[in-house]
């Protein structure tokens, strides 16, 4: 038995195992278990099975409706680390204890994640397969075990649920069954979170042998892969701004995550039952962001034949997720300022104030400082969206360990998805990818392994099946061809030394406005209007 020092996780809002406060005080000596129903656990667990909730949250509710139908005083739900082959204790009703690691074989727990069958024993003292030193340690008495091994759709085991003294004195038959229909549902649940692709027996994706010893799972948010001193600090403030109301600002790169980032703090928040609405500012033309933000009256303007809630409105109660509010146009940036400093605002062509009970969550992935100083942005609303700021950092500032997990998650994902079964990753294909910087982050790194996944041969992702863009970086001053303006020219205005690297940049991303708009760091409605305007 190897124990680590680890404590137990905060999961922030949501509660912890009732034993853990009330150990040793809940008296189920005359109680029977619940009637069993239908997808018990798969209920339980549905609240949190979305994307950015904590996945203790879920492992606790998992744990809890298992111990609570099988009317048992304690429960420990160990994972199967798919790369050591042991198991580790990752929700427990045992405080007492740090977080255990068991080889397969080892122990009552052990000995289910090897056989496959669950383990009904009646008198543990008697049993060699017993491990007295929890007791031992914790002053606790183990009159009766129910461990029960948790199967994927594969039929491998990923985690085994141990069950600590029935009410009714001994575990019978009945609880035996029971088990066995609760560790299908549990198995449903692991299997659809982002815990899953850690948990097979046998993964395609090969991690650095310091990686590989390392004590359990690692995990945070569900859907959200990664545990990199970088991500660390941003599940921190994640785990702090959700206790809250306050504004939160998330800045990174495309296709970093900033929605699942914002997703996190709303679903871990008081507010997580109630709706989380997203305004993308640019996907909408200018003329139509105001309609969209905040509704409009009957009779607005020509064909408002009803009046119709905006986004604000729509969010009542939970959170609105302003997406790249760098492109938020500079009048409505006011209308947005009144809502976040006094909760009210009008529809289009209306009158009536409205109150917004809402919770605000803005991304971006410009410079808002530089925007600033340009006139484009106003300083009060910076500084009102700006509460609690949150820097996402690129993929390339992650580290190796979270691309190789990525690459894992992304794999398993797509395997299930298309019916393709991968059985392994090349080594070249693994180092292509770490060579690779991916300025299009996470987003370009799963359409890469998902095309890989799909047009792969005979199971295996070789180098050549990657598609990664080959992006020759220009070295030295890019030099005006055919007579145009160079720079440090002070015959050449500001605006047509812009338009000109405007259209060099379209020129090199043959005409596709987004890819041009994503290098020159603006918005596409904002690179839409200097075309127009002559690139003032």
């Amino acid at each position: 038995m190897t124990q680590t020092p680890t404590t137990p996780r905060d999961s922030g809002s949501f509660p912890r195992p009732r034993a853990w406060a009330n150990l040793g005080l809940v008296n189920r000596k005359d109680q029977r278990a619940p009637a069993l129903e239908r997808d018990t656990v798969a209920l339980a667990a549905a609240p949190f099975l979305t994307r950015g909730v904590e996945l203790d949250a879920l492992l606790v509710a998992v744990v809890d409706t298992i111990v609570d139908r099988l009317a048992a005083e304690r429960g420990t739900l160990y994972l199967v680390d798919g790369r050591t082959r042991s198991l580790s204790s990752v929700v427990a009703h045992l405080p007492e204890l740090e977080r255990i690691r068991l080889d397969f074989g080892q122990g009552i727990a052990g000995t289910v994640a090897s056989e496959g069958k669950v383990l009904s024993v009646s008198n543990p003292a008697d049993d060699p397969r017993f491990d007295a030193t929890f007791d031992r340690q914790t002053g606790f008495n183990t009159r009766s075990m129910l461990a029960m091994p948790i199967w994927d759709s594969r039929g491998e085991v990923i985690g085994v649920l141990q069950l600590l003294n029935a009410a009714r004195g001994l575990f019978d038959a009945d609880d035996e069954q029971n088990a066995i229909v609760l560790a299908n549902q549990a198995g449903q649940v692991l299997e659809a979170t982002s815990l899953y692709a850690e948990l097979r027996a046998r993964g395609p994706v090969s991690l650095d042998p310091a990686e590989q010893a390392r004590v359990g799972p690692s995990y945070t948010f569900n859907q959200i892969v990664g545990e990199s001193e970088a991500m660390q600090a941003v599940y921190a403030v994640v785990r702090k701004a959700a206790g809250t109301d306050a504004t939160v600002l998330i800045n990174g790169e495309s296709g970093t995550g900033k929605e699942l980032i914002a997703r996190a703090v709303h679903v871990n928040s008081p507010r997580r039952g109630q709706p989380f609405v997203k305004l993308d500012c640019t996907t909408l033309p200018e003329a139509l962001i105001e309609n969209e933000l905040f509704g409009h009256e009957r009779g607005a303007f020509t064909g408002a034949d009803r009046s119709t809630r905006g986004k604000v409105e729509a969010a009542g109660g939970g959170t609105l997720f302003i997406d790249e509010i760098g492109e938020l146009p500079l009048a409505l940036q006011a209308k947005l300022l009144r809502v976040l400093q006094d909760h009210e605002f009008e529809r289009v062509g209306g009158t009536q104030t409205i109150h917004a009970d809402i919770r605000v969550i803005c991304a971006t992935h410009r410079d808002l400082l530089a925007m600033i100083d340009r006139g484009d942005f106003r300083e009060d609303l910076y500084y009102r969206v700006r509460v609690v700021p949150i820097r996402l950092p690129p993929l390339r500032e992650r580290g190796r360990q979270d691309l190789l997990r990525l690459v894992e998650h992304f794999v398993d994902r797509y395997a299930r998805r298309h019916d393709r079964a991968i059985r392994q990753v090349t080594p070249a294909a693994l180092d292509r990818l770490l060579a690779h910087d991916f300025p299009g982050n996470i987003r370009e790194l799963e359409n890469c392994i998902e095309s890989a996944v799909v047009l792969c041969d005979g199971g295996t992702i070789d180098a050549e099946d990657l598609p990664l863009a080959l992006r020759p970086r220009r070295v030295g001053p890019v030099t005006p061809l055919g007579g145009g303006p160079r720079l440090g020219d002070p015959e050449v205005s500001l605006a047509t030394l812009e338009r000109a690297h405007i259209d060099a940049v379209l020129d090199a991303c043959d005409g596709n406005q987004s890819e041009a708009a994503r290098r020159l760091g603006i918005g596409r409605n904002t690179l839409a209007r200097k075309l127009e305007r002559g690139g003032d």
